[in-house]
């Protein structure tokens, strides 16, 4: 599979669903498994050794922003 694969696999989806493909790529399903493990407590050394990272500076600019999911009035009663 070429390496560009995943990544036009993860675009035709996003299309289906109404995304905007250029948005998303390959290293969207590395920052979800990236910001989860974070959100969740994972200690960023395990992150590392799933990611391949060598630096943790590099690792953190994959943990996104999801305030949205965590910090929302509709989450807060159970919605």
């Amino acid at each position: 599979m070429p390496a560009y694969a995943v990544g036009r696999i993860i675009q035709r989806l996003a299309r289906q669903q109404g995304l905007e493909p250029a948005q998303y790529g390959g290293h969207s399903l590395r920052a979800g498994l990236v910001t989860a493990a974070a959100q969740a407590g994972v200690a960023e050394r395990v992150i590392m050794q799933q990611t391949g990272h060598t630096d943790v500076r590099s690792m953190r600019r994959y943990i996104r922003d999801a305030s949205l999911f965590r910090e929302n009035a509709a989450g807060h009663i159970g919605l």
